[in-house]
């Protein structure tokens, strides 16, 4: 689920320089400014960029302290505020509150003329909230792309000389670009001078790093007559098709460096409202094309060993980032059918196997739970794919994955080592929203996201009990208590907000 832009280059030079600017300085000229105005954000949040587009036009420095590059901010924020969402805004020491609440302070004429004119005649005091040392910044620059060769690869581009990549035919088949197990057995014994144990080790390893796979499935090599095919050659279609000579690399490690490519693009190429992708422009920049040579690494990835956490983190942000992949290599899906195309065959290949979005979200994230339209499972009990499926099923990730529509979620990036509380973090912005949740309180009427109805299961086995799981996660505040309020009467009305499947593009 997706949201980014489209600009004029000099609006697009314009908002960057702001991102750059307000990062931790003045977003504007404050020379007439004795206070400061703060803005805890995050990047992609579009209530945060609602904010401070709000703050821009009405002519009001402010700094932006975004809780990705200060995440130490957090504890700060909350401690003052009691909220764990954002943005929270601070007037010098005046906590504002979030971004619904700066523009009813604006719609009061003399209230904003009152605090206008206290940030601006007075000094930010001890008692504000502090600005955090720029060089207390987490980076979210990887650098150029680096990695260890594997020894491997080279015995692959010899394999492909030798002649034994070919296609193969049979009564029944024929199996294109294949090669022989004994045949590569007696290629390895003659041209490496190796015993036969020794080439069959060799054949085994390049099933191990994901170099080749047998076409049976079968994950032991054969020194028979049995077919097999290089990853490279087994999936044409996929977005991250080609070769990797890179050594295999643990899933939080590369999962980690693709996370901080994400957000570079994302702070780049969304719009200022958070909800919309300039797909072309991201298609265009040299950070994508940095981001297509690293999902090449995926090809042979060692996702199978990763904890929970780690796949929570990982498949979320590689969900997301192929969403946006799609829609630059194959442009976004305008009806019914191109999203049933787009969610099952858009995919990467993911250590030595095939995910389509609704393989990562159903499959995975959802431990093998059917999807919306789905007859039957994602995995059967034979496939590979099935041992790196979550063991059990993940409701919060419905706030976090990201379909490239207007109806979405906003775009974040997650990481493993807090990814728990990123995503309750998730659910509780998204549910205190208007888009997840609106509540008429003289009608005890109650209207959810569309999200709430499709995955119902996830969430209870019954309308009280997802209505219970809703109170459970909102934010403390007055929607959370109306809903409790209503729900305590046991006598209320439900329906589901309209879903805007219009592209984000």
């Amino acid at each position: 689920m997706t949201y980014l832009w489209s600009l004029s280059r000099s609006a697009l030079k314009v908002f960057s320089s702001n991102i750059i600017r307000t990062v931790i300085n003045m977003s504007t000229s404050g020379s007439d400014f004795a206070g400061r105005v703060l803005v805890y954000s995050i990047i992609g949040c579009p209530h945060c960029m609602r904010a401070k587009n709000t703050l821009n036009e009405q002519e009001i420095p402010y700094t932006d302290v975004t809780l990705d590059k200060y995440p130490q901010a957090r504890h700060e924020m909350q401690m003052r505020t009691q909220k764990r969402t954002v943005p929270q805004i601070f007037f010098n020491d005046r906590h504002i509150g979030g971004n619904d609440d700066l523009q009813t302070l604006i719609k009061d004429e003399e209230k904003w003329r009152e605090a206008v004119e206290y940030v601006r005649s007075t000094p930010a005091g001890d008692k504000s909230p502090p600005v955090p040392d720029p060089s207390t910044a987490v980076s979210s620059d990887i650098g150029d792309i680096e990695c260890e060769p594997d020894e491997y690869a080279a015995l692959v581009k010899d394999l492909r000389k030798s002649g034994l990549i070919r296609d193969h035919r049979s009564v029944f088949k024929t199996y294109k670009n294949s090669f022989i197990g004994k045949e590569f057995v007696d290629w390895v014994v003659k041209t490496k001078e190796l015993d036969r144990d020794r080439a069959i080790e060799m054949g085994q390893a390049l099933i191990d790093r994901h170099f080749g796979h047998q076409l049976k499935k079968q994950e032991t090599f054969q020194d028979a007559d049995v077919y097999y095919k290089l990853i490279e050659d087994d999936d044409s279609d996929a977005l991250n098709a080609g070769s990797s000579d890179c050594e295999p690399r643990p899933a939080h490690e590369l999962g980690e460096d693709i996370r901080k490519l994400i957000l570079k693009i994302y702070s780049s190429y969304l719009s200022s409202d958070g909800k919309k992708v300039d797909y072309k422009g991201i298609g265009e920049s040299m950070e994508f094309q940095q981001y297509i040579r690293l999902t090449r690494e995926l090809l042979r990835v060692n996702i199978v060993e990763a904890t929970r956490e780690e796949k929570l983190a990982f498949f979320i942000n590689i969900y997301n980032a192929l969403v946006i992949h799609g829609n630059v290599a194959r442009g976004p899906p305008t009806n019914l059918w191109q999203r049933y195309k787009f969610f099952n065959t858009v995919r990467y290949v993911i250590g030595g196997e095939p995910y389509s979005l609704q393989d990562i979200e159903n499959g995975v994230l959802r431990a093998n739970r059917k999807g919306m339209g789905m007859f039957m499972k994602p995995f059967s009990t034979s496939d590979p794919r099935l041992k790196v499926a979550l063991e059990t099923h993940e409701p919060l990730i419905h706030f976090a994955l990201v379909c490239g529509s207007k109806s979405c979620p906003p775009i974040k990036t997650y990481s493993a080592s807090d990814i728990n509380n990123q995503l309750t973090l998730a659910a509780e912005s998204f549910l205190e929203g208007d888009d997840g949740l609106q509540i008429v309180m003289n009608k005890n009427h109650i209207k959810l996201s569309q999200i709430l109805k499709w995955y119902s299961v996830d969430f209870g086995q019954s309308k009280d009990e997802v209505l219970n799981w809703v109170h459970q996660h909102l934010p403390d505040g007055e929607k959370k208590n109306q809903l409790g309020e209503i729900l305590s009467k046991k006598s209320y009305k439900l329906s589901y907000l309209p879903y805007d499947w219009g592209t984000n593009s």
